[in-house]
């Protein structure tokens, strides 16, 4: 039986859809949700946007006590109800900094301290933006979480921790896995549940996947070479096409044809968590405008 597909783009149009109704709903209680992206220097980044783009540019050169400055104003603006610094920063810049000084609830992130520790607790208040999405991923497809091992292949702040702490609060019996964990694909192999958030392509290969797991893959790898292509698919007739034709290949951080073949449920690599990050700052954008004007906060998520 072939695998399930997690169709990270249809949960995304339904959680816009959602949140459409709610921003409607605010607008008519006088309420525009505004989300702000700090960009420094010419890292890429999404177009985000609320009712309009609004970004906030600046050079390279940018110092640290200029940024502060930025996001002071940004925390002191009515207008604003989300803040979003994107990351990495310049070397230059103390990015530790800069976060703690985000507005707790102005952090659409959800990486002040203060968010993480209501995290921790198991009372969010804002909770990050792709483990956000993965947990909605496995409620609207009904992966039961109550009593599931689940595998967690990273520790990073922005997924790994958050993601596990989720899970548990699920009641999930959770494993967090890194570089040094020793055995990593039998223990991998314990999981009804493995996510996969390391950053290495295709490095989860069928000897870490239960038969039937439900597989989440966070990665987003670009292959661009042909030898690279060829490493990663017995059959790269169509890959190399998207190669020559983009300049890349994106593949996750588990086995693209492995995972059809051994799970049960799977997120594809490009369609899967991605395009629930986005929606999840949207969806922490206008709830954190609900908050702030007492506009009835709907019940939040765990």
């Amino acid at each position: 039986m072939a695998a399930r597909i997690l169709d990270g783009n249809k949960i995304r149009d339904d959680i816009l859809a959602e949140l459409a109704g709610q921003v409607r709903e605010l607008k008519s209680a006088g309420v525009t949700p505004g989300l702000v992206a700090v960009l420094v220097g010419a890292n890429p980044a999404s177009q985000i946007y609320v009712r309009n783009k609004v970004k906030a540019d600046l050079p390279a050169e940018t110092t640290t006590d200029q940024l502060l400055a930025l996001v002071e104003k940004l925390n002191r603006r009515d207008d604003v109800d989300g803040i979003l610094v994107q990351l990495p920063l310049p070397p230059g810049v103390d990015s530790k900094r800069i976060l703690m000084a985000v507005d707790p609830a102005k952090d659409v992130d959800g990486f002040h301290p203060l968010n993480v520790g209501q995290l921790v607790s198991g009372r969010p208040r804002v909770v990050p933006c792709t483990p956000a999405g993965i947990i909605e991923i496995l409620l609207r497809n009904q992966i039961p979480l109550q009593g599931a091992r689940a595998v967690v292949i990273g520790r990073s702040d922005i997924v790994g921790k958050p993601v596990a702490l989720l899970l548990l609060h699920h009641h999930a019996t959770v494993t967090i896995c890194h570089s040094k964990t020793r055995d990593l694909a039998s223990v991998a192999r314990e999981a009804d549940i493995l996510v996969a958030a390391i950053g290495k392509p295709a490095f989860v290969t069928g000897d870490f996947i239960k038969p039937g797991a439900t597989v989440i893959d966070v990665g987003t790898n670009r292959l661009t070479t042909e030898d690279e292509v060829r490493w990663v698919f017995r059959d790269a007739a169509k890959p190399l096409e998207n190669l020559v034709a983009k300049g890349q290949v994106l593949v996750g951080d588990v086995h693209p044809e492995d995972v059809k073949e051994k799970a049960g449920a799977y997120t594809p690599v490009p369609g899967g968590v991605g395009p629930l990050t986005i929606a999840m700052l949207m969806s922490n954008t206008v709830q954190g405008a609900r908050a702030r004007r007492g506009v009835g906060v709907p019940a939040g998520r765990q």
